[in-house]
């Protein structure tokens, strides 16, 4: 334990201790460390200044403290303490090393562990440049990976969804739900999405989260002769529609209920996504084609599960969306929300 000033004092300390316990010889243990021996011998011989004797006393009473108040004492209440009932003048920065040198600490509001930042293993520009309206599908994909927690007593649970968006309707391509944000997670999401879309080449949009930059899937999307374009460091509205996306799934679904268990979030992400696909109450979205005249195109699913509105008279229509209307009321209170469209 450090309580001078002086270079190597450990190591002293060090020497000293094995010689008196196991007898090893000063010189070799001079040399194992590096020193000279007369260097050590310099050290055993000296005056201890005042200023560390000074700090043995304060050592001793911080440690008598911290026993007396339970550990409850951080470096500014400790030295509130030593001063007030010492009648001393001992600055909070030298406490504070002492505290340190002795490792004790506060056992109350743990600090909490600082952010890791990790180095990427491969990064690329942003090529979709906040252009989000497509002229065909499977031209361009965006993704990204968001988390639901749920409550287990007062313990935090979490569930993760990963989801690609096809930027020429919105439509979901792909989503998985996992209860770890892993490298599995994301392979599984673009597996699954290129299982079904065996022949696209979009340009693949993502941010710089970990999975999307390690080599392993840079080789995935190489590997399908996708081109691949990531937002800008501290930018997420390059990825806004998937940041829209999940703004709309924890309003609609999330937000509104309460979940006492992972099953029952899961299933309810499960029932919600297949009606997200309507988009829309007329089926349709909006976009803008190489003229810059408007078109629409209704959502993506498989054939016969989403009625295609446009070949609906209005009747028909208004009739589904006071379906959808009274589908929703009726589940809003309800401890697991069910989105089935026909009533």
């Amino acid at each position: 334990m450090k309580l001078g000033r002086l270079r190597h004092a450990i190591t002293y300390e060090a020497i000293q201790q094995c010689h008196a316990e196991k007898d090893w010889g000063i010189c070799w243990l001079c040399g194992q460390v590096g020193i000279t021996r007369a260097s050590y011998y310099q050290w055993l011989k000296r005056d201890v200044p005042k200023a560390e004797k000074e700090n043995e006393i304060i050592a001793q009473l911080i440690q008598e403290y911290d026993e007396r108040f339970h550990h409850i004492l951080g470096y500014r209440r400790m030295t509130d303490w030593i001063n007030r009932l010492n009648h001393t003048h001992y600055s909070r920065n030298r406490i504070h090393r002492l505290m340190k040198e002795l490792n004790i600490h506060s056992v109350i509001r743990c600090k909490k562990e600082k952010y890791r930042r990790a180095t990427p293993e491969a990064t690329s520009e942003n090529i979709l440049h906040r252009d989000f309206l497509a002229e065909r599908p499977n031209q361009k994909w965006a993704t990204d990976v968001t988390e639901f927690k749920w409550y287990e007593g007062s313990a935090v649970k979490k569930l993760y969804l990963s989801a690609i968006l096809d930027l020429y309707d919105r439509s979901i391509v792909a989503y998985v739900i996992s209860g770890r944000n892993d490298n599995k997670l994301v392979f599984d999401t673009f597996e699954q999405a290129i299982r079904k879309n065996p022949e696209a080449h979009p340009l693949f949009h993502s941010d710089r989260g970990f999975q999307y930059t390690s080599k392993a899937f840079q080789f995935k999307l190489s590997k399908q002769g996708m081109e691949q374009s990531m937002s800008r460091v501290g930018h997420c509205i390059d990825n806004c529609p998937v940041e829209g996306f999940w703004g709309i799934v924890k309003a609609e679904m999330y937000s509104l209920n309460k979940f006492s268990s992972g099953e029952e979030l899961r299933s309810a992400i499960e029932q919600y996504i297949p009606f997200l696909q309507l988009r829309t109450f007329s089926g349709t979205i909006w976009s803008k084609d190489a003229n810059g005249s408007s078109h629409g195109s209704s959502a993506r699913e498989e054939p016969g599960t989403v009625p295609d509105y446009r070949e609906q008279t209005d009747s028909e229509i208004q009739s589904e969306i006071r379906g959808i209307t009274k589908c929703r009321k009726s589940h809003a209170d309800a401890k697991t929300p069910t989105w089935n469209l026909r009533q």
